[in-house]
């Protein structure tokens, strides 16, 4: 572009971010939200990655796990003291369903997280908490405790 002002064409080719997303999604389970619900229902983690002012301007699903994405890493590995206390020690196989706002970071953290640690039942939430609320799943507000 030789800093000019020229842009290229929508549509005319897939960005990096963008082939990375379709990657990770065609490597991970996405669960609808009501599927995700159902999951959590059978014992499966749901960890909400939304930073603490969405969580709080806007709500937070019971029974989910705040988690910063900086630091899901130390708490998603079942080797380390840092895990999450949910986690079993050392069981790769325990069921985990990631959540972000509305559906992206989840995604490519999901995969991450599986290849980089070695767990094998790592999803997320298609939609994220807003396609969760929008279908009408429990939510609470921190405003109204």
């Amino acid at each position: 572009m030789n800093g000019s002002s020229e842009r290229a064409e929508p549509g005319a080719a897939t960005d990096v971010i963008t082939t990375l997303l379709e990657h990770a999604r065609g490597l991970i389970t996405r669960y609808p939200p009501a599927a995700a619900a159902e999951a959590m229902r059978r014992g499966a983690l749901l960890v909400d990655l939304r930073p603490t002012e969405y969580r709080w301007r806007f709500g937070e699903v019971p029974g989910a796990i705040a988690v910063s994405r900086h630091v899901l890493e130390w708490r998603l590995d079942v080797t380390s003291e840092h895990r999450l206390k949910e986690l079993r020690p050392g069981d790769r196989d325990q069921e985990i369903v990631l959540m972000c706002n509305e559906g992206y970071t989840s995604s490519l953290a999901a995969h991450q997280v599986m290849a980089q640690l070695g767990l094998t039942r790592v999803a997320d939430v298609a939609g994220g908490f807003v396609a969760w609320q929008a279908a009408g799943l429990p939510t609470v507000s921190r405003l109204t405790r």
